[in-house]
């Protein structure tokens, strides 16, 4: 029986303006979730590739080489959307495509250079992912991209849950509020005093996080004993193209329609 089309109300398109994300609980069935986690479990312990590795993205507590304890640890399942028809259903469903609508437009793409992925935190040698903008490391016409971050189980604190700057989106920084690899300085008294805005963007199986690519967030590491799984995939306008010749522009896009 076909999903029918869902939308957010006037008065969440409003929260999502004013805070930058918005969670929709009990989206997905908890059936099609532990689908979606199977088939992510099996692809870890076969090692189908691309994988992306603890070790290669060099965060505090990563491994610190290939060949470290743990350096083979997988982080992030890349190219989700190729990976499997549950994945492809799913970010293409009308639970999100209808939402998004009401946040991008009614013409939607969905990128397969950014996040589409399954997230993989490992509670032997998980790392911190350090407070960020998205937006910092894409290259599209706008800034104007929104992702929707699928639980696949519970994500509370103790398992490494994403935290969020409320309103951030709207906010202006300055290029030395910033380190080299691009993450917002947590050592200047200004940016300090932002963070302490920070919330936890705690989800249980099922909730769906949207966030907009600007909202400052992080991640801690995963201190239970279990693997913590999320679906992720990455969308934007169908008038706001990646720029050519930029790691945003390298593969093609998924066209969509509300």
């Amino acid at each position: 029986m076909p999903v029918p089309v869902s939308f957010f109300s006037p008065t969440e398109l409003v929260q999502f303006e004013r805070d930058g994300f918005l969670i929709a609980r009990a989206l997905v069935a908890r059936s099609s979730c532990e689908a979606m986690k199977a088939v992510a479990i099996r692809h870890l312990s076969e090692n189908i590739p691309p994988l992306e590795y603890e070790s290669q993205v060099r965060y505090p507590g990563a491994p610190a080489s290939f060949d470290a304890p743990g350096g083979r640890t997988v982080r992030r399942l890349l190219q989700a959307y190729a990976r499997d028809e549950l994945y492809r259903h799913w970010a293409t469903s009308p639970q999100i495509v209808g939402r998004l609508s009401g946040l991008l437009g009614p013409e939607l793409r969905l990128s397969q250079a950014h996040h589409n992925c399954i997230m993989t935190k490992n509670p032997a040698f998980s790392s911190v992912t350090g407070w960020h903008q998205d937006v910092r490391y894409w290259s599209f016409e706008k800034p104007q991209l929104v992702s929707a971050w699928l639980a696949l189980g519970v994500e509370h604190e103790e398992n490494g849950c994403l935290w969020l700057v409320p309103g951030s989106q709207l906010m202006e920084f300055r290029r030395e509020q910033y380190d080299g690899d691009l993450f917002f300085r947590t050592d200047l008294p200004p940016n300090a005093s932002i963070l302490k805005a920070k919330i936890p963007a705690e989800l249980d199986e099922g909730d769906v996080l949207f966030f907009h690519c600007r909202l400052l967030h992080a991640a801690g590491s995963n201190r239970t004993n279990l693997t913590k799984f999320a679906a992720v995939f990455t969308y934007h306008a169908a008038d706001n193209s990646p720029l050519s010749g930029s790691r945003s522009a390298s593969l093609p896009e998924i066209k969509l329609m509300a």
